[in-house]
């Protein structure tokens, strides 16, 4: 009789800090995976805590908390199959990521962390002790391999799982999103089916964690990269993978094919699991953002609803006497469109009132940016005390492009508690609006069709701060100002490096000196979904204090 072994994969969203939460779906999914028939159930990295915990995991307590949780979790696990879970362990005085198997009432396996992930988002060697390598475990019929997590990105953990004798790589993985990030993995994964010759599971959690979404996309190779399993991206599920013992080793049965959204939805759909995932796990259920009739806010507008529910979005068109009557117009009709609710709050009486407070101060002085500023801030105290007053988190409307040159107000429109779009730049602002008036999926909470009317997308970009103003009176035109800084940003490109590819030695040196004078205001902004390799936060740490500048 040929040999069989039913592996359950469970790709879910934990909530850090919830142990006893996150303790009690684990014994929900591995109930499933026993009414299944299964041998082993399958869960991601540091499930038990959530997914990253920084620093919180060195808190003694903390991590005692979820040792004894882990425990007491593995006394339930008795009469079905054995349970794979991600929890910290301390041993010997150090503190290790750790990946632990549950069966017979006891952890019967503890697989330990050996390539610590220090780049990008990650800080692991800050927080957590390098393990040595180690070998596979048996359940049943079966040898398994299991490097967690970036212990795959290297062959040499791999392969000596496969030289120790495993047949089969299972690798749990708390693995956050990142444009294309899906054919990145599969591709790295694939030169370790290539090197060891064995089926490989790749096991990734979902759900958004303060900026990073993990993104799930989990799937199973056999021998020669072979697809046999491709779990669907960003959707909790739990998955039934049967292998088979063959002539030439154990290989998996071929099962779900789901498809991988392209880059354009995958982004969107990381911004509204984040906010939605945010306001959870943070416990709020209702989001307030000022409306301007512009086309950020309006997207904003759409992810919040499609995050929260229309009913539970409070839209605030906040005008002045430079406010147009078609930016009036097109907030109440993105509103009207989204389903949401719109309120109107004139900040004219509260700009005089201010202007008459300093103006014994200002006497003499010329009205500039100074005044226009104080618009901005008193919209963001009036959408402050909209938030207190009602429990409603503020959402926060500036692009990477604005926050990238500090085309924002401190205190003013940067107020907020999250911003979807911190890293979208603005020219995708408009391709992902256009995307959603055309497309609806079954995860979105908004309604269908047309909810970002194309006067908004098409009109030139204004703060409406003075009159006749546009955003290209102080920046270069958007395409121009975005391919700098995807030059300056994303690819660390020097000024040469791009005169070179065309653009004007002053407009980029004007851009460089606005990106670096605007440190200060990206270190105190509100945090927001992380969709690149270089989101502001994590990714690019740069000095606030800087006198540096690039002058090849």
């Amino acid at each position: 009789m040929t040999n069989r072994f039913r592996l359950t994969l469970v790709q879910a969203n934990p909530t850090v800090g919830a142990i006893a939460a996150n303790a009690a779906r684990a014994l929900e999914f591995w109930a499933e995976g026993r009414a299944a028939g299964s041998e082993m159930v399958a869960l991601t990295e540091m499930f038990l805590t959530g997914y990253q915990t920084q620093d919180l995991v060195m808190k003694p307590a903390f991590a005692a908390h979820a040792m004894k949780a882990l425990g007491e979790l593995a006394a339930k696990i008795t009469d079905g199959p054995a349970l794979g879970i991600g929890c910290p362990w301390v041993q010997d005085g150090k503190l290790y990521n750790a990946w632990h198997v549950l069966a017979e009432g006891k952890i019967t396996v503890t697989v330990l962390k050996h390539e610590l992930p220090n780049d990008s988002v990650f800080d692991e060697k800050r927080v957590f002790a390098a393990a040595p390598l180690q070998g596979p475990y048996r359940i049943g019929p079966l040898r398994i391999g299991t490097p967690i997590c970036e212990d795959a990105w290297h062959a040499e953990v791999a392969e000596t799982h496969a030289e120790s004798g495993a047949q089969i790589l299972l690798v749990p993985n708390g693995s956050p999103y990142h444009r294309g990030k899906p054919a990145v993995r599969t591709n790295l994964m694939v030169y370790r089916v290539v090197d060891t010759g064995l089926p490989l599971v790749y096991l990734n959690m979902v759900g958004g964690q303060d900026d990073q979404v993990f993104d799930g996309a989990s799937f199973v190779l056999n021998p020669g990269g072979e697809l046999a399993v491709q779990m669907p991206q960003f959707d909790e599920c739990v998955t039934h993978v049967d292998f088979e013992e063959t002539a030439t080793g154990w290989r998996a049965l071929p099962g779900e094919k789901a498809l991988i959204p392209k880059v354009v939805e995958a982004d969107y759909r990381a911004m509204v699991m984040s906010v939605q995932d945010y306001f959870a796990k943070t416990g709020f259920s209702k989001a307030v953002l000022g409306l301007s009739g512009g086309v950020d806010s309006a997207l904003v507008a759409a992810i919040a609803a499609d995050a929260l529910g229309p009913e539970n979005v409070r839209c605030v068109m906040l005008p002045s006497r430079f406010t147009s009557a078609h930016s009036l117009e097109d907030a109440a009709a993105v509103a009207t469109a989204l389903g949401t609710r719109l309120d109107t709050v004139s900040i004219g009486d509260p700009q005089e009132a201010v202007g008459s407070a300093l103006g014994a101060l200002f006497e003499g002085t010329k009205p500039g940016v100074t005044e226009e500023n104080i618009q901005s801030r008193l919209r963001g105290v009036l959408l402050m005390a909209i938030s207190n007053k009602f429990g409603e988190m503020l959402l926060t409307t500036g692009n990477k492009s604005e926050m990238a040159v500090g085309y924002c107000t401190i205190y003013g429109d940067m107020n907020g508690g999250y911003n979807p779009l911190k890293d979208l730049y603005k020219t995708r602002v408009f391709e992902t609006c256009r995307w959603r008036n055309e497309n609806h999926r079954p995860w979105m909470q908004g309604p269908a069709g047309v909810v970002i009317p194309e006067r908004v997308i098409e009109k030139p970009p204004s703060a409406e701060l003075r009159d006749n103003q546009k955003d290209e009176d102080s920046l270069p035109p958007y395409p121009v100002l975005d391919a700098i800084l995807d030059g300056l940003v994303e690819r660390e490109a020097s000024v040469a490096d791009l005169v070179a590819e065309g653009f004007e030695r002053a407009t980029v040196k004007k851009v460089e000196h606005l990106l670096y004078i605007s440190e200060y205001k990206r270190f105190q902004a509100a945090p927001g979904t992380r969709l690149t390799k270089r989101a502001f936060w994590l990714d690019r740490r740069y000095p606030i204090a800087n006198r540096w500048r690039d002058d090849t």
